[in-house]
């Protein structure tokens, strides 16, 4: 198995003007090491605890944890003070978890210390001690403030300190200083978007684009000064001028371990007609004025300066669904009434569950996509072919790796997890 060795030199940073000049020792490189040649990496979101009932225990029984090499916890929250803050302090240290629910059968003691998923992740990378965790700051409905909190070189430096005091230094409220520490190493930003438009009300200004380069530098010095094997990864976004209004590519991907790009979404149930959620190669039926496909994202970071070997593809673990769809034939590009009926939120459900649907299948070889359509209802979703195809593309353009959102989505087996693991290991 190949051992690559993974390094961005903080000269770039400091010739591009991004920081200020450093200690011989902080101006050395930082070098990464990963026993894979690929990035194998997995979201689990916090609330997963509660109606899904998914805990982290559940990505050893399933397999999952013995194939992934990267595991990013969603999500932290920027508050606007400009501080990293938790977003369910319940789920992530509080809760105390029993012996069945435990990585390795053991009950949470009952006097006062570490519990909830934060110390079921330090017992699983104890287990798999090839796993790295990261936490993953914003997402969707945690963006509104990071515009504010890195506008200035005072903010940025703040933000930084305290997001590597709660996550890193682990000190977590109601518990001894540093009782969280080794729970995580490194950090995802999931600033959802720079310079242009996310969730309804956050806060965006062109500057957004210039300033998250400056965060990222910021970032990077402080973890640097803290240890020098601490990671930072960030998700970016699918559309072109998304890209263009929010991310200097080429200098943010010198700073940054590595970066995972959206590979779905790409059509979603809110839009009037059925498309694809994920598909890798831009479909000729497309009507759209835009057509999304991963292979064009690629292309896009590529183009921008960002290399292969860091550029890791992000890959659902769920499907877009329409429904009230007019027209014949496989009802792709159909005409749609509504969102599809769900199990949690209309228009999008689990592959675990959609896998399970009565309905025909479809599948194009040429575009890397399938999806179900039972006359009434139309789900686009990756399938085991669907991610060996992509894991195939990224192999062969040498690409870092893949990303899924999210575990608590495949099934019991890990099937998607485990079809990726069979080409990229």
């Amino acid at each position: 198995m190949e051992r690559p060795v993974k390094r961005v030199l903080l000269t770039v940073a400091l010739m591009a003007g991004l920081v200020a000049p450093a200690t011989s020792a902080q101006a050395q490189s930082f070098d990464h090491d990963d026993d894979d040649r690929y990035r194998r990496v997995a979201y689990f979101i916090n609330w997963g605890i509660y109606g899904r009932n998914y805990n982290v225990k559940n990505l050893d029984t399933s397999g999952a944890a013995a194939k992934l090499t990267h595991l990013n916890y969603a999500f932290g929250f920027v508050d606007a003070e400009g501080k990293c803050i938790a977003s369910d302090p319940w789920a992530d240290w509080q809760r105390p978890i029993g012996a069945d629910l435990a990585v390795d059968g053991v009950a949470d003691p009952e006097e006062p210390g570490l519990k909830g998923n934060f110390q079921q992740i330090k017992k699983l990378k104890a287990k798999h001690p090839g796993l790295k965790a990261l936490i993953s700051l914003g997402g969707w409905s945690g963006s509104k403030y990071f515009s504010d909190a890195v506008l200035t070189p005072e903010r940025r430096s703040a933000l930084a300190a305290s997001c590597i005091d709660l996550w890193i230094k682990g000190n977590v409220g109601g518990l001894p200083a540093g009782a969280a520490a080794g729970v995580f190493d490194g950090i995802d930003l999931d600033w959802e978007w720079p310079g242009s438009d996310g969730n309804e009300g956050n806060i965006i200004r062109p500057e957004d684009k210039r300033n998250f380069t400056l965060f990222v530098a910021e970032l990077r010095r402080q973890l640097d000064a803290v240890n020098d094997d601490l990671l930072i990864s960030a998700y970016l976004p699918a559309a072109a001028a998304k890209i263009d209004a929010g991310f200097e590519v080429r200098k943010v991907f010198s700073l940054m371990d590595y970066a995972t790009i959206q590979g779905y979404d790409l059509h979603v149930s809110g839009e009037a007609r059925t498309g694809h959620n994920g598909n890798l190669y831009t479909d000729r039926r497309d009507p759209n004025p835009v057509r999304y496909s991963v292979d064009q994202t690629v292309r896009d970071y590529l183009k921008r300066g960002a290399p292969a070997n860091k550029i890791v593809v992000g890959i659902p673990a769920f499907g877009q669904g329409w429904t009230g769809l007019s027209g014949g034939g496989d009802g792709l590009y159909n005409s749609a009434t509504a969102p599809a009926p769900a199990t949690w939120v209309a228009g999008s459900d689990d592959y675990k569950n959609l896998v399970k649907l009565p309905g025909k299948r479809y599948r194009d070889q040429r575009t890397g996509a399938q999806w179900l359509y039972d006359g009434k209802v139309f789900w686009s979703y990756d399938d085991p072919s669907v991610v060996r195809q992509k894991a195939h593309y990224i192999k062969d353009r040498r690409l870092g790796g893949y990303m899924m959102w999210s575990i608590d989505q495949d099934d019991d087996q890990a099937t998607l997890t485990s079809a990726l693991y069979r080409v990229l290991r």
